[in-house]
C-alpha cells in the first residue's frame, strides 16, 4: 500500500514524499517586468518541504497576463529572477514546476500595453468583474483569435517552458484548468468555432494536445505536466459533455508521455474514469468544498485513488505541511477573509495575500 510519505519517482525526479503544492496566484510580482522578487524565493522555499511545488499562474506571453502583478517567463529579465527563485527552493531540497497559465478572455485591457485587449477562442464576454490597478473592472469582450494566432500562442507555450529550463525550473505544468485559455477552447460557450480548433470534440481538445505537444518537444515529455478541471464553472465556463470531452482529451495526451495529470476535481466517478484511462502519474486536488483540502484526503493515495495529493490553502497557512501532516497537526487555519476576499469557493488559485 502506498503511503504519502513515501519517495516518490516523477518521470527520473526523486520527490521526497507524495505531497504536492498547489498553484496558487500570489499577485506579488512587483520586479521589473513583471517578474518575481526575493518575497517570492522566501515564500516557496519555506515550502520546499513538499514532494512538488507547483507555482502560481505564469503567463508565458504579454497578452497572456489577466491579473494586476503576475509574472511571466516571455523575458530575459523574468528569467532570470525565476532563477533565484529555484535556486533558493533547490537549495532547500525541493522541486519546483512553474506553471504556464494564459488568462485568455478573462483580464482587462488596462492590464496589457499597446492597445492590447484579451483573447479568446470566440468573442464571447464573461459574467463578472477583474481586479485592475483603477479597481474592480468589467471583464471585456475578447479579440476571437485567427487561426494564426492560436499557432503563435500555441508557440509562446513552448517558448515560456524553454524559458523555465533556463530559470531552473525542474520542469512546467500547463494550466488547462478554471475557465483560463486551454479551458476556454475545451469549453461549449467559450468556443464557439465551427473550425478545426472548435465544434466538435476533436475540435475542441485539439489547442490542449497542441500546446502539451509543444512543450513536450521543447523541453521533454518527461518535464511537462497539465492541470484539468472537468466541468467546472468558475471564471464563467459551461461545459455540458465533460463526460465526453475529458476522456477524449485524456486519450489524446496519453501517448505524449507527459510528468503527470494533475486534477481538480469535480465529480469522483469521473475522477475514477480518468484515473484508470491516465498511464502515467496521476495528481488529485480533490473536492472538499467548503472546507480546505485536510489531512483526510492522504487515504486517497493509500486506497489508489490517486499518486499524489495537492493542497492549496492549507499549505498557506503551513509552510512546513508535511511535517504537520505526518505529525497529525497541529494545523494553522487558513484565513479566507484575507487570503480570498471571503469567497474561496474551493479554488486553488485565487490571489493569496498571506506570505
Amino acid at each position: 500500500m502506498a503511503d504519502a510519505f513515501d519517495s516518490y519517482d516523477l518521470a527520473g525526479i526523486k520527490l521526497a514524499n507524495r505531497i504536492v503544492m498547489a498553484p496558487m496566484t500570489r499577485s506579488r510580482a512587483y520586479g521589473a517586468g513583471n517578474s518575481p522578487t526575493e518575497l517570492t524565493a522566501t515564500y516557496y522555499a519555506q515550502r520546499a518541504s513538499a514532494g512538488l511545488i507547483v507555482t502560481e499562474g505564469v503567463q508565458p506571453c504579454v497578452v497572456g497576463q489577466g491579473y494586476t502583478n503576475t509574472p511571466g517567463l516571455h523575458s530575459a529579465e523574468q528569467v532570470e529572477a525565476w532563477r533565484k527563485v529555484t535556486d533558493a527552493v533547490h537549495a532547500e531540497g525541493g522541486v519546483i514546476f512553474a506553471q504556464l497559465m494564459h488568462s485568455g478572455r478573462i483580464g482587462h485591457p488596462s492590464l496589457l500595453p499597446d492597445g492590447l485587449i484579451p483573447v479568446a477562442p470566440s468573442s464571447v464576454k464573461a459574467a463578472g468583474q477583474v481586479h485592475t490597478h483603477d479597481g474592480m473592472q468589467d471583464l471585456v469582450e475578447p479579440k476571437e483569435l485567427t487561426d494564426e494566432e492560436i499557432r503563435a500562442t500555441v508557440a509562446d507555450f513552448a517558448a515560456a517552458a524553454r524559458n523555465a529550463i533556463a530559470a531552473g525550473f525542474d520542469g512546467v505544468e500547463i494550466h488547462g484548468a478554471n475557465g483560463y485559455l486551454v479551458h476556454q477552447f475545451l469549453s461549449d460557450n467559450v468556443n464557439r468555432r465551427t473550425d478545426a480548433w472548435g465544434g466538435s470534440v476533436d475540435g475542441r481538445i485539439r489547442f490542449a494536445v497542441e500546446v502539451a505537444t509543444a512543450i513536450a518537444a521543447a523541453i521533454g515529455a518527461e518535464r511537462t505536466g497539465i492541470r484539468l478541471s472537468p466541468a467546472n464553472p468558475y471564471n464563467d465556463i459551461t461545459e455540458t459533455s465533460a463526460e465526453e470531452v475529458y476522456p477524449a482529451l485524456v486519450a489524446a495526451l496519453a501517448p505524449l508521455g507527459l510528468a503527470y495529470l494533475h486534477l481538480v476535481e469535480g465529480d469522483r466517478e469521473l475522477t475514477r474514469k480518468l484515473r484508470a484511462a491516465w498511464p502515467g502519474t496521476f495528481i488529485l486536488n480533490p473536492a472538499t468544498h467548503p472546507q480546505p483540502t485536510g489531512p483526510d484526503a492522504l487515504a486517497l493515495i493509500e486506497d489508489g485513488t490517486t499518486d499524489l495529493v495537492s493542497y492549496g490553502a492549507l499549505f498557506l497557512a503551513n509552510p512546513d505541511l508535511p511535517a504537520r501532516l505526518a505529525a497529525g497537526g497541529p494545523f494553522n487555519t487558513p484565513d479566507f477573509a484575507a487570503a480570498f476576499g471571503g469567497d474561496h469557493r474551493g479554488y486553488t488559485d485565487y490571489p493569496t495575500l498571506a506570505a
